[in-house]
This record gives structure tokens, sequence and C-alpha cells, in this order.
């Protein structure tokens, strides 16, 4: 007999691991890790649990489940990256790199080789970037054949010789003609890789040090020659080393990780520093998808977490000695164990508030802004020659001038005339964008006047955008029928913008359109995808319009309590609100509080009104 999916969780064990949630069709939907598997796992499935709206929807297609036991949250940490890399499930958090980053790779068989790559492969080897340009890895290998001398030929894995570890052809390029690394003996070229790699970690100064130590020796030997080479190699080093860009005075070794968000766009950017001695060694970013309704502490957990279990994280020797982020995890205790069992001992991890740390995460975080607007510029790009089907539809049913490709679309919102306000939303390619939308208070307009209020709102936003110069939509779109789109008409042409673009009314009622100079309605088929546009566009500024009266009207009855009090105007309610959140938060205020926000009289004249009263 088969075990149900409650008796599996309810069978659960209280330990850490990993989860995976599957449909019926036995798809990956999604991968987690839990510090206690059957507390996190029956959260998903309680209703009283506040989800994001793609968990709730993942939740109604759960139809199996598998879990993983391990000893500890760090090994959840690092099963939990490697089983979404390999399902890629469509509830994760996802990642895109907008480009093959190169890599210096220094391999993992008998005799290590170092090389340049794209590929990141799990064959053992170590990989040390990635580079955020090809120009600064070439920089890295010119730096080991000049202070090493050392092969650095990027060739095939088939024309190696595997018994000595070099080219068939024994070839190496320009000056290293003569002398390639590979017929040294095997410790001096144990030994030589060490080094290489401690210059790939970033620990210059200490090689440094060492080489000169090195050279003096051979110098007192009356090994000359020897010497002028260990010479040559510490002069390429320390050029190397005052081109590196010095971002902390102290010296530490650092990560830092920023993040930023662009909601229309639906993906965040991710920038990663790695500072080591106080040089900026390596840097780069990542986009991840699937974000909607999540928290920044979400994002930033799964970024950090995915770099110090993916390959780009090369153990105790890389590990920082600290950890700088951009904004608070959601929980830091699994990558706080992971990184103790990786360096043996405690690696703080902070989010810097003030000073020079501060100023580095600040940088970071416009690294991640200007990327995520070349980004936005890169999607619109690709999506002009993609147009929406029902924008090319919506131009042929209504004979507008253009492709109303940017929609602006207006709606008003009062009760008995209280309260007036209204909305402007912006669609951009039949998709909102929501940064662009407007809301209005109505200055001018007494009472219950839709006409009124949409003449006002409409001569206001485009008396705005002819000022400012600032883009045009093609299409402006009022909520309601002939009376509202001759409102609107009449506000255009009173400011010269009548003919910039075209105009038209959404009538609910049978959803026709209206236009202007047509005296009869145009109306579109209700299968068609252009109705569903402008269907869209019209109910979400009724709901912006609806949300924002409603929050105006609370604030009226609550500021309407406190004006109550003698001496207090609507004025002094609204600073009280503002200042306090709720009339709650006030009746819990002390005398001080409100001596100090309003002054000894109104002050103490607020604290008796209510002392006395329920403050619960």
């Amino acid at each position: 007999m088969s075990i149900s999916l409650e008796e599996k969780i309810s069978n659960l064990p209280q330990s850490p691991g990993v989860y995976q949630f599957r449909d019926a069709r036995g798809q990956v939907l999604y991968v987690g890790k839990a510090k206690k598997l059957r507390n996190r796992v029956r959260s998903y499935f309680q209703e009283s649990k506040p989800h994001e709206i793609r968990i709730h929807v993942m939740a109604r297609k759960i139809y199996d489940l598998e879990v993983f036991v391990t000893d500890s949250e760090a090994e959840a940490l690092i099963l939990e990256n490697h089983l979404i890399k390999e399902y890629q499930p469509r509830y994760n958090i996802m990642y895109r790199d907008d480009k093959s980053y190169p890599y210096i790779c220094v391999s993992g068989n008998g005799r290590p080789r170092v090389y340049p790559t794209r590929t990141v492969i799990n064959d053992g080897s170590r990989y040390f970037g990635p580079y955020d340009h090809v120009g600064h890895m070439k920089r890295m290998l010119e730096t080991i054949r000049k202070t090493f001398g050392l092969c650095t030929c990027a060739v095939s894995p088939r024309v190696i010789d595997k018994t000595r570890g070099v080219p068939k052809w024994h070839s190496c390029f320009d000056d290293y003609l003569q002398n390639c690394s590979g017929d040294w003996n095997e410790e001096e070229y144990r030994s030589v890789i060490g080094k290489v790699e401690r210059l790939l970690y970033g620990k210059t100064e200490g090689l440094m040090r060492e080489i000169k130590e090195e050279m003096e020796i051979t110098s007192a030997a009356l090994r000359f020659e020897e010497a002028a080479k260990l010479r040559d190699s510490l002069l390429s080093l320390q050029k190397y080393n005052q081109k590196m860009k010095i971002v902390d005075g102290k010296g530490m070794d650092r990560d830092l990780f920023s993040l930023d968000i662009d909601h229309d766009l639906g993906e965040a950017c991710g920038v990663f520093f790695r500072i080591r001695e106080g040089k900026l060694i390596g840097k780069f970013h990542r986009f991840l998808k699937n974000i909607e309704g999540l928290e920044p502490g979400k994002l930033m957990q799964s970024f950090v977490e995915d770099y110090y279990t993916g390959s780009l994280f090369t153990g105790s020797e890389n590990s920082p000695d600290e950890v700088c982020l951009s904004h608070e995890m959601e929980d830091d205790e699994p990558l706080a164990e992971y990184l103790w069992e990786q360096h043996g001992k405690k690696v703080p991890v902070i989010v810097p508030k003030i000073g020079e740390k501060r100023q580095l995460v600040e940088m970071a975080i416009s690294n991640a802004r200007l990327k995520l607007s070349e980004r936005r510029i890169e999607v619109e790009k690709a999506e002009r020659d993609r147009i929406p089907k029902s924008i090319r539809d919506l131009k042929e049913y209504l004979r507008l001038s253009r492709l109303p490709r940017r929609i602006e679309c207006f709606d008003n919102s009062n009760t008995m005339g209280t309260d007036p306000v209204a909305s402007m939303v912006s669609f951009v390619d039949a998709k909102p964008r929501k940064s662009e939308y407007k809301r209005f208070r109505i200055k001018t307009v007494k009472g219950p006047d839709d006409y009124g209020s949409m003449k006002e709102i409409i001569k206001r936003r485009y008396s705005r955008v002819k000022k400012e110069k600032l883009q045009p939509p093609d299409l402006i779109l009022v909520d309601g029928g002939r009376g509202q789109l001759n409102a609107a008409l009449e506000a255009l042409e009173e400011i010269g913008f009548l003919g910039e673009c075209d105009v038209a009314g959404l009538a609910k009622r049978l959803e026709e359109v209206f236009l202007p100079d047509q005296a009869e309605s145009v109306m579109i088929p209700k299968t068609s995808p252009a109705l569903k546009l402008i269907q869209n566009a019209r109910d979400e500024a009724h709901r912006f319009a609806i949300t924002f009266h409603r929050q105006e009207r609370k604030k009226r009855t609550l500021a309407t309590e406190l004006t109550a009090i003698p001496g207090i105007g609507e004025k002094t309610a609204r600073q009280l609100l503002t200042q306090f959140g709720s009339v709650k938060q006030i009746k819990k205020a002390t005398k001080e509080e409100l001596v100090d926000s309003l002054g000894k009289k109104r002050g103490e004249e607020v604290y008796r009104y209510f002392e006395g009263s329920d403050s619960g």
C-alpha cells in the first residue's frame, strides 16, 4: 500500500535535511533545505502561514515528497545547491549569467597545468575567477609566465602527452619557446604550482617577501644568474601588485555581496567582489530569476549560498576573514556553519551601515543597478521586434495612428463625493510598468463629478509631460464612455496636447470603445487579445484607484478621531499619524514623546485626552 503525502509529512524527522516536491508526473517542482524537516515541509500546507503567490500555486501541484536527512545544516546547504543545479526546478530561484566568464584552471591531474578556459568541469581541477574581463585574466597569465616561467598555453586535452603532462609537440609561445616548464623536475614543478595558486588566491605580499629572501640568499651565495631570475620575478610581481585596485586600507580578506532588484523586469542582479589583502582581485555578477514575491533577504541568501557551495569557491584557502552583505540574509546559520567547516574559525557575516565597508557595499550596489539597466535595455531591444498580437490587433480594430505600445489608463474613485482620488497605470508592450503608476488627489472638483475629475487629472498629467518633455504614451485610455472621453479631449485641447497621441474611452457596461469624432462605439470581439489588453489596463487602473481611495478614507477617519481633541486640527492630526503610524500608537505614546512632537501645551492636551483609555 502506498503511503499518502500527509502520512509522509507526519512521519518526517525533526532533523536537518533537504526536501523535494514533485508533481503527478514526477517532475521536481521545488528543492529546499530545513533545520527541522517536519516543521518546514508542513508549513507549505498550512493556510495560516504567509507565503508568496508562487508558493501557493506550487503547493496545489504537489503530489509527492522526497527527503534526504543530513547530519548538519551545512551538509543540507551543499546538497540543496547540487540538486537545484541538477533538476532546475521551476519554483526555485534560478540564475542567468549574461556571458561566459573566463577562468584560470589549475588542472587536478598528476602534473597540473595552468591555462585559460570558459568551461568549468567538476573533474577535481581548481578554477580561479571568474574574471569580469578577458584582459584581466590575460594580465594574470602574463604575470604567472613572467614571475614563475610557467607555461600557460591553452591547449586541448587531446594533444597532451599524459606521461609528461605537456603538449605532444612540446610548444610554448614567444619568449618561452626555449624553456617550456614541461621539462622541470617534479619537485620544482610542484613548488611553483603552489606559488601560482597563492598568487591566484591574492596572497601577493607573502610571495614577494619570499622571493626577495630567496634572491638575497642566492646573491650571497654568488649564484648571480639565479638571483637575476628571482629579481625579474619580483619586479613582475611588484608591477602586477601596483596595478591592483586597493579598496581596503586595513588589508583584509573580504567577500562582498550586493543585490539590486528590478520588479518591472522581474529579475534581480547580484554582484560579488573578492577582496584579498585589501585589493580587489575579482568580481562577477549574476541575474536572479523567478523572484516574484520574494524579499531581498531571501534573494541575498540564495545568491551567497549558491556561490559558496558552487565550483567558484575553492575551499579553505579561498575563505575570507569577513563577509559583507548589502541586505540581511533570511537565515545565516547554515552559511555560518558551512564557513566554519571550511575555514576552521568563525567568519563574521555583516551588513555594514557606515564607514569604508558601507562605501564598498554602495559601490557594489551601483554595479548591480548598472547591470540591471543594461539588462533592461537588452530585453526591451529584443522585444521591439516581438510586438504582442494584442497590440497589433488593437491598432487594427481602433484604426489608431500608431501601434499602442505604451498605454496610459486613467480612473476616478470617490464615495458620495468624499476623498476623491484618481489613478494612472502604464502598460508597455502589453505588460504593466508599475514603476510608472501615478496617484492623484482631486484638488479643484467638489462633489461626485466624474467628468470634472477626469478633466483635472488629464490636464495635470499631460501638462507635466509637456513641460518636462517626458515620453508621451501612444494611447490614452480613460475608464468610461463618451462623457469621460470628451472631458479628456477638452483637457488635452486646453493645454495644446491634443493630437500628440490617440485617445479612447472604454465603457464597462457593454465593453464598448469610444473614439473621438466617431459617433458609433467600436465593439472588439470578445475572444480578441486586444480586448483583454484594454480590460486589463482598465481593471488595473480601477484597482489602483480603489486602493488609494481606501487609504485616504482611512486616514481621514483616523484624523477625525484626533481632531475631536481640543486644539488639534486636521494638519496636526496628519502629522501625528505620520510620526506614530496609528491612533493606537499615539495612545501608547508617553507625555514626553507627545510634547516633543507637538510642543508643551498641545502635547499635554493629547496625553490627557487619551490618559486612562484602553490602549490595547
